[in-house]
């Protein structure tokens, strides 16, 4: 027996290790940038295209890299769930993508101290930092926020499981009586092999199949074999009847895991949704930041030859002296506005390069490069829009953070099978079956033994598979709580957080539809505005031309010549500005309606593999 117990061993290590469907090992972590980055970069400048910035994203942002891990995350939860455990669940929190300093003319603090604010480039803006420009919002998009759903019932383990236990005992005993043992001090020596396999059933049942070895040698007189082996050969199983079973019930999670798929799925995308939208508004207001430049240059133009006309005038002696303080005046304020828009644009193409790598300023390349926006601001003449009630109709059915809400819904109430099931009594049906056998050497001092039983391990064997000596037994166990409190608490509390979940959906549903409807606001107010400015800059210029007609025949003052050039470079401004609102408000109906991926030709499937198409 003894030199069996090694063999028994290395054959359950064998089975142990015999294990599939193992977790795939996770894919190592790529921090540098994509070749495309470099690619665009030609004599110390990065030429810059909307397309090419999406594709820069979707290939580099670590905000929809970091969103790529949940769908492996949630196919580790199928497999854990197939193996009868509970899902441990999605992380909800998706990023936004930066402000960003924003485009001319929009609204930024200049004080962090007081509540006052100024028109970008009116002085000087305190650093994006302070404004929390740098980072983006975070969105959790759980229904069930911190609190989770109670587990409900425990689920049996499907994996089948060895189980054994391999042991040698030696003991002396002193005796008190020996005429019980035939001897003052009773030696034993005991060796065990114990082997068999467990498994979990979706009905709930457990069964186990036992193999159970017990070989002895002991000094005692009154035994009537020695050494000998006792061994069995057992079935057990127990079946819920009540708590806990169920095939629906005991799958539950598995139900659940694949709802988690899909919405990790749906996750991914509302991530690509929130950074390509993102993108798109960054890089709008980058392009409206460098015609703002533009602007402020002209002005500066403007400026400066005025004070040269000033001057000549001046030293004519056709114009006071005090109106050359006037022109340099101006003069100093158009640059110190050229200064600002300056450094707005620069701290936008930080966000920018940020957003768009994985190594931000660490490359030296990037971060010695400029932006050139090979891109430009327009709006259509004519652009046909569909009716809000159809638009708001897309949103509800086509928006990823609504179905996976509704998935989330789901699953809550799948859940609440086992929050009802730990209400009732347990109640489980045992059964048990088991052949037993025993054999050993004849004690020459007990001659009335049974021959049957004299032999090796071979007789034992034969004596359990021949069920010579058979074991059977079947009953019910039952735990009936009088009171049970606690479950009866678990699943009201799941109820509620079922219908505070379809609450929250509805909410979602309407604030799906009131995006929509402030996107097409935004739209025709930004086109409306932009139909204005572009009139208002057309008059500024013919004005301002007028007013330095005037004042080159002496019709007029510097003063007036520098209040139209103002208003001039406000007109400019707000022109630029309008453009960029009407393609911020364009990206967000294409955002509220979930459409802005196929808008923009970016294809799903692409862009998990890191491509956009």
């Amino acid at each position: 027996m003894y030199k069996r117990i090694p063999g028994l061993v290395s054959a359950f290590s064998i089975l142990a290790c015999a294990q599939s469907g193992l977790p795939k090992i996770p894919r190592e972590v790529n921090f540098a940038n994509s070749a495309r980055v470099h690619e665009l970069i030609r004599a110390g400048d990065l030429y810059l295209s909307l397309q090419d910035a999406l594709s820069l994203a979707i290939e580099n942002n670590l905000d929809i890299e970091l969103q790529r891990f949940t769908l492996p995350s949630a196919e580790s939860d199928v497999l854990r769930a197939k193996g009868g455990g509970a899902v441990r669940g999605l992380n909800y929190t998706l990023l936004e993508a930066p402000a960003g300093v924003g485009g001319p003319l929009s609204q930024i603090v200049t004080n962090p101290a007081v509540s006052g604010r100024a028109t970008a480039g009116s002085s000087v803006a305190t650093s994006p930092l302070a404004l929390g420009l740098l980072t983006g919002p975070q969105a959790n998009y759980s229904l069930q926020g911190t609190i989770p759903q109670s587990s409900g019932t425990t689920i049996p383990v499907y994996d089948p499981a060895l189980v054994g236990q391999v042991n040698w005992t030696h003991s002396t005993t002193p005796q008190a009586n020996s005429v019980t043992t035939g001897t003052p001090a009773l030696v034993s020596s005991t060796a065990l092999a114990n082997g068999g396999i467990q498994q979990g059933f979706a009905s709930g049942a457990v069964a186990g199949l036992n193999f159970n070895n017990n070989h002895q040698s002991v000094n005692s007189l009154r035994t009537a074999y020695n050494p000998y082996t006792g061994s069995s050969l057992g079935f057990t199983v127990t079946q819920p009847l009540l708590r806990g079973f169920g095939t629906s019930l005991n799958r539950r999670f598995i139900r659940i895991a694949a709802n988690e798929q899909k919405i990790a799925g749906l996750l991914f995308r509302q991530q690509l949704i929130a950074t390509v939208y993102g993108v798109i508004r960054l890089y709008t207001d980058f392009v409206a930041l460098y015609e703002d430049v533009k602007v402020k240059q002209e002005s500066v133009s403007l400026s400066e030859k005025l004070l040269s006309d000033v001057q000549a005038q001046v030293e004519e002696g056709t114009l006071a002296p005090v109106e050359m303080t006037r022109a340099n005046a101006q003069v100093f304020s158009t640059r110190q506005d050229l200064v600002n828009a300056q450094g707005l644009l620069e701290e936008q193409e930080a966000i920018l390069k940020n957003v768009l790598t994985r190594q931000g300023n660490q490359d030296p390349e990037v971060r010695s490069a400029r932006i050139l926006p090979t891109g430009t601001l327009s709006i259509p003449e004519n652009e046909e829009v569909q009716p809000i009630q159809d638009l708001t109709a897309d949103a509800v059915a086509n928006r990823p953070d609504l179905g996976q809400a509704r998935l989330q819904i789901d699953s809550s109430k799948i859940g609440l099978q086992g929050a009802r099931s730990a209400t009732l009594p347990q109640v489980d049906l045992v059964g048990v079956m088991q052949n037993n056998g025993l054999a050993g050497a004849l004690n020459p001092l007990q001659p009335a033994a049974d021959p049957a039983l004299i032999g090796g391990y071979g007789g034992v064997l034969d004596q359990i598979f021949s069920r010579k000596y058979p074991t059977y037994g079947i009953g019910v166990q039952f735990n009936l709580p009088l009171h049970n409190r606690i479950a009866e608490a678990d699943l009201a509390r799941d109820e509620i957080q079922v219908k505070q979940s379809e609450i929250r959906l509805r909410q979602m549903e309407n604030q799906a539809r009131l995006e929509v409807e402030d996107a097409l606001i935004a739209m025709r107010r930004a086109r409306a505005s932009y139909e204005a400015a572009a009139q208002a800059r057309k008059l500024q210029e013919q004005s301002l031309e007028i007013e330095q007609t005037k004042f080159e025949v002496g019709a007029s003052t510097s003063f007036f010549v520098i209040q139209y050039e103002s208003l001039l470079a406000q007109a400019r401004s707000a022109e630029v500005a309008a453009k960029s609102a009407y393609g911020k408000a364009h990206a967000a109906l294409e955002r509220a309606t979930g459409k802005i991926l196929d808008a923009n030709g970016i294809s799903f499937e692409a862009a998990m593999k890191g491509s956009s198409r």
